[in-house]
């Protein structure tokens, strides 16, 4: 049962000088809740106070229907609206399209992937740019020609975008973007004006960059504190096919933006020499050499990153190759990316017997011989960016080797764990 209308007017729609029914409902219908929308979303700012003076002014007044839609359109127009933003490009052409694209979140922006607000323009000579409900708060803008009108920022085969593009600030990275360096504060209902220049991020003959860095690993072996570390070129390109950081290379040879197929190359620094560790003795030095091989990579949903990669000696130092399957994902923090990953290596007999074996001629009373077959590994890592400036930055990447128990049971080796990684300061031209 419902509660009686006692000491107040019932709520109505009365025709004029129709007299209003008791037990009508007291609520808007629906049809009038839906207008009630509208004049929300029509109208700007009223300060509040105007809602009380007309309560205050009227306070027995029966609630016909134009008063009521006068106190939504005084209550709604309380609401905040969202922003404009008005982009000005320079250097476009005289047809095509213009994509523009308004980021929130600084891993979206970090791979230039789930925008909260994109609008596509047919480029004309006077054509105003503008997005009408971008989200308030931090935000970045990313502007781009979509030369081949296929609705996509076309990539080359290391991710890098090959259409030309703009950012706000005039930002132009020369690496993974950082969103603070593009961003800025958007108001509610405010209206922002943006300049922007396109420019192509590899340029015509791509990006170098040089500096030094270290390439490291700890010691696993018996007796042995000396960690291998080895300073080297910190030499560093990107190209349309073409990436080299540091110790590693790769050239993509097919696929596109989610799937792609490339040749590898890497430098691997030497496992140990024979002086580290009494234990070494009269088994000779393990060389540095050069790895390659290929390796498949897939961006999936959420910026997650799959690779899959085969790299085998060439330099004949080791005779064995292994296989790396690696799951990552970057994180943005102002100017600063990380990139966590978990991965598991498949070793060969012939690369674990050059680490950790011990061959039969070598073997003594102390040092049995000891042979491995294929193995596994496993490890998880982190990879850091930080840009000091848009040409200086500092790339790092550490990871932790889990060794199994056959590698553990070699009488050389005395603990189950291996630190690695590549640490540099680069500029880039």
């Amino acid at each position: 049962m419902g509660v009686p209308n006692v000491g107040r007017r019932p709520f109505c729609v009365k025709k004029p000088d129709a007299a209003c029914v008791p037990g009508r409902s007291h609520f808007p219908t629906v049809a009038m809740r839906r207008n009630a929308q509208k004049i929300r979303v029509i109208m700007g700012s009223t300060p509040a106070i105007m809602i009380i003076a007309f309560l205050v002014a009227e306070p027995d007044a029966t609630m016909s229907l134009p008063r009521y839609l006068l106190l939504l359109f005084l209550f709604g127009a309380t609401t905040a609206g969202a922003s404009e933003i008005v982009v000005k490009v320079r250097n476009l052409p005289e047809t095509g399209t213009l994509v523009l694209q308004v980021y929130d979140d600084p891993n979206a922006f970090g791979v230039f992937r789930r925008p909260a607000r994109e609008q596509r323009y047919e480029i004309r000579v006077g054509q105003e740019y503008r997005i009408t409900d971008a989200p308030s708060g931090a935000i970045a803008v990313l502007v781009y020609l979509d030369e081949n009108n296929n609705r996509a920022l076309d990539r080359n085969f290391i991710g890098i975008p090959r259409e030309p593009v703009g950012l706000s600030n005039n930002y132009q990275p020369k690496g993974p973007p950082s969103f603070q360096r593009a961003a800025f504060t958007a108001q509610p209902d405010s209206r922002i004006d943006l300049d922007i220049a396109l420019f192509a991020v590899l340029g015509e003959t791509g990006q170098w960059g040089v500096g030094l860095g270290a390439i490291g690993r700890s010691s696993p072996y018996v007796g042995s504190d000396t960690n291998v570390i080895q300073p080297i070129p910190a030499i560093t390109y990107f190209g349309e096919r073409l990436q080299w950081v540091g110790p590693n290379l790769r050239f993509g040879v097919w696929g596109g933006d989610d799937l792609r197929l490339a040749l590898t190359g890497s430098y691997r620094v030497g496992a140990y020499e024979e002086s580290d560790s009494a234990a070494l003795k009269g088994l000779g030095d393990r060389e540095s050499t050069l790895m390659g091989g290929l390796a498949l990579v897939y961006e999936g949903a959420r910026g997650f990153t799959l690779d899959l990669g085969y790299e085998h000696d060439l330099l004949d130092q080791i005779g064995g190759g292994s296989v790396v399957a690696r799951l990552s994902r970057g994180f943005q923090f102002g100017n600063l990316r990380l990139t966590p990953g978990i991965g598991a290596n498949w070793i060969s007999g012939g690369l674990a017997n050059h680490d950790f074996g011990v061959p039969a001629a070598a073997a003594t009373a102390s040092r049995p011989a000891y042979h491995l077959s294929d193995t596994f590994t496993a490890e998880v890592g982190l990879g850091v960016f930080y840009e000091f400036t848009e040409n200086w930055r500092a790339v790092f990447n550490v990871a932790l080797e889990q060794l199994g128990s056959d590698i553990t049971d070699s009488p050389i080796v005395d603990t189950d764990q291996v630190i690695k990684g590549f640490a540099a300061i680069t500029y880039t031209f």
